[in-house]
């Protein structure tokens, strides 16, 4: 059972086109929104549609992929973790974010 904690599977559209960062000692994480879209029925019957927005980091080996491969729109498959982190803003709020950090991805469609 302990493969099963803190386990994320997802599939969506790239809401733009990713963000690839680099640091200093040459380094790289890729950012990106991922929209997923649900839909259920509701009390009368009739279907509703949502989507739902997810942050994804990407870092090692699959960065080099997301800055070859990725473009907004394109449709893939991602499995990682839940990670959550707090930053201040410029106002110095505290700020609290939770992103999926992916190992893995698996483009879709064309």
């Amino acid at each position: 059972m302990n493969s099963l904690r803190n386990k994320v599977q997802l599939i969506g559209r790239l809401g733009q086109d990713p963000e690839i960062i680099t640091f200093n000692d040459g380094g790289k994480i890729a950012k990106f929104n991922l929209a997923i879209d649900d839909s259920y029925k509701d009390k009368n019957g009739e279907k509703i549609e949502r989507t739902y927005w997810q942050s994804i980091v990407v870092k090692n080996g699959l960065v080099k992929v997301v800055e070859s491969y990725l473009t907004k729109g394109k449709e893939i498959a991602i499995e990682g973790k839940l990670t959550n982190r707090s930053y201040d803003d410029k106002d110095g709020q505290k700020r609290y974010v939770t992103e999926v950090l992916a190992n893995e991805l698996l483009m879709l469609g064309k």
